[in-house]
């Protein structure tokens, strides 16, 4: 019997008592950065001298999505601000041989050492591999080197002359279809044939380059 007399089930006395211990007035769980809960590496449990501090909070982690830019702003600590990237498509990217870094478009996510699903969710990540899009180290490679980075083979004589038959009267102009070479000064030829002498290029990048896309990890 209940106060008022009323009598209740068993099972609804239990049921009530169990919600009052999972939710107990005024206790709220949280993340929390501090090592006082952890065990020592001998095993030995540190007893609780405090409660927790504010300076010891911890948040939700972003799990940073590959989509359309979207970003929030966290309110913190002393009134500062924090950003939280929710989806992203482009981000900075350092060539570390070449000590260059270029702004690129991200295309997708191929590997996740830690979890497979980070993979099928495209959950950008520390120390996911990921493509991006290769034209802006291409286009510094050309401008820095003077090769044209994946660019395709000339065809022979004889195959232009096959091609120009079956294209016919449906052929591009030669001006779009060619690129204008850009003239340039003796000066920079001997510069450009001077950095030839240091050049080095893997042939993994270069036929990464010929696909349009490379393969990057995030830092």
């Amino acid at each position: 019997l209940r106060p008022g007399g009323r009598r209740v089930s068993r099972s609804a006395e239990v049921a009530g008592f169990t919600h009052h211990l999972c939710l107990p007035a005024g206790s709220k769980m949280g993340i929390s950065r501090d090592s006082r809960h952890k065990r020592r590496a001998t095993g030995g449990k540190q007893k609780p001298y405090r409660k927790k501090g504010k300076y010891e909070l911890g948040r939700q982690p972003a799990n940073t999505k590959l989509g359309a830019k979207r970003v929030r702003t966290v309110r913190v600590r002393g009134g500062n601000q924090k950003f939280r990237a929710l989806r992203l498509d482009a981000g900075n990217f350092s060539w570390g041989s070449e000590a260059i870094t270029r702004k690129s478009r991200i295309l997708d996510v191929v590997y996740n050492a830690s979890n497979n699903e980070l993979v099928r969710t495209k959950t950008l990540v520390k120390s996911a591999i990921i493509q991006v899009d290769s034209t802006p180290f291409r286009q510094w490679y050309e401008q820095h080197y003077g090769v044209d980075l994946g660019k395709k083979k000339k065809k022979t004589q004889k195959e232009d002359e096959e091609t120009e038959a079956a294209e016919g009267a449906e052929a591009k102009p030669a001006e779009d279809s060619e690129k204008t070479d850009v003239k340039k000064s003796n000066h920079v030829m001997r510069k450009l044939q001077k950095r030839q002498e240091t050049r080095k290029l893997d042939t993994a990048l270069n036929e990464q380059f010929s696909a349009g896309r490379l393969l990057c990890a995030i830092s």
